[in-house]
């Protein structure tokens, strides 16, 4: 494409942050709208796997998040039993960061404004429009070659995509927190544990030198593992080999019910939504934002190697759409395997789950997420 195209953004989190950034490398002017008075993340830590880890190198952003986060070499599922069905889940092909969802916020955050990304808080989007205009709350209007909706679930550029969209109770949920960290930890150094009972799932996942990352996900229709702040006594009764970590959890964090985001489009015009405000998914494979910034990467690769925005987004949506649609099937299916299975029924999941890991072809097609690589010379799709 010729002559310097420029982009308007919604949304300053890792997702609007990566494809602010990918555009600006590609020579883009790029103008970042975030709601809030300053830049954060909300959220506690995440699994930076293989496909992230891919786009942060190509962004130069990979050196900040590999000297902060913690380097994994394994993650277990144990079970009710506090048996290892699975010591190398999802780990082959891949490599796993464990981080802190600010420290990886931030690390974009810098390379973007290095990269001469305008970024402009306590900016709220309320609309746009697929002649390539974004409208903010103040009036003004922003004309650009692209405008992008990355503002999450509650998208105002969503609500602008004609077709159908679609928000999907997933009847599950999860609370995440921040605990400290100290010496006798040893158990999840460079390591991290899922340990699942009933309908409760349980992860201890190190993030950091100072911080241990808690998820704590059960069924919506489980009063006591959904309350916020956590009921510690009955999670404890649950996880007793946890209760060390578990008595550690103060109010920091708060249960939120999952949801899938389905839309019949995600581009029209000059106009575009990733993320979760194209397709929200629950996190149960830790994929969530590591989908959004190939997503955002792709999406900006193709918009500058295409002859003009419109065939750039078609191409976007119809290549990548897939790698997210599977991804956001397979997680909402570990979902249910978590947190529906029959109580009586345990030792059988048990042996489930560890059959699936040792089976190569499946870990194959959980994996297609990490095996899609938007950074090479030719994209392996």
């Amino acid at each position: 494409m010729s002559g310097q195209k420029h982009a308007e953004i919604a949304g300053g989190g890792i997702g609007g942050l990566t494809a602010a950034l990918s555009l600006a490398r590609r020579g883009w002017s790029v103008r970042v709208h975030e709601r809030a008075k300053e830049l954060r993340e909300i959220g506690a830590g995440l699994f930076v796997w293989e496909n992230a880890l891919r786009t942060l190198e190509a962004l130069g952003a990979y050196d900040e998040v590999a000297s902060t986060g913690e380097w994994n070499k394994s993650w277990q599922i144990r079970d009710h039993r506090n048996r290892v069905l699975q010591s190398d889940w999802l780990m082959k092909d891949s490599r796993l960061i464990t981080a802190e969802r600010q420290a990886l916020h931030m690390a974009i955050a810098n390379q973007a404004m290095r990269a001469g990304v305008e970024i402009c808080t306590n900016a709220e989007v309320v609309g746009a429009s697929s002649d390539g205009y974004l409208e903010l709350a103040t009036g003004t209007k922003h004309k650009a070659d692209l405008v992008l909706g990355v503002e999450g679930v509650t998208s105002r550029v969503r609500d602008q995509m004609p077709g159908q969209k679609n928000i999907e109770r997933l009847y599950d949920g999860g609370a995440r927190y921040l605990i400290r960290r100290n010496e006798n930890d040893l158990e999840v150094l460079n390591s991290s544990i899922e340990c699942w009972n009933g309908g409760r799932r349980v992860g201890v996942i190190p993030v950091s030198k100072e911080h241990i990352y808690l998820y704590l996900c059960c069924p919506i229709a489980d009063k006591k593992g959904a309350e916020t702040p956590p009921n510690i006594d009955s999670w404890v009764k649950s996880f007793p080999q946890l209760e060390t970590y578990l008595r550690r959890l103060t109010d920091n964090g708060k249960f939120v019910e999952f949801r899938d985001i389905r839309c019949e489009k995600w581009h029209h015009g000059r106009m575009a939504i990733l993320g979760d405000a194209a397709h929200a998914m629950s996190p149960n494979l830790g994929q969530a934002a590591c989908v959004t910034m190939q997503s955002a990467y792709m999406l900006a690769r193709c918009v500058d190697e295409a002859p003009s925005v419109h065939q750039g987004l078609r191409d976007w949506e119809t290549k990548f759409r897939p790698v997210v649609d599977a991804t956001q099937r397979l997680s909402r299916f570990y979902g249910r395997v978590g947190t529906r299975w029959p109580v009586v029924l345990q030792d059988a999941r048990s042996l489930m789950i560890a059959a699936m890991g040792r089976s190569a072809k499946l870990q194959h097609r959980i994996n297609v997420a990490v095996r899609t690589d938007v950074t090479a010379l030719a994209p392996v799709l």
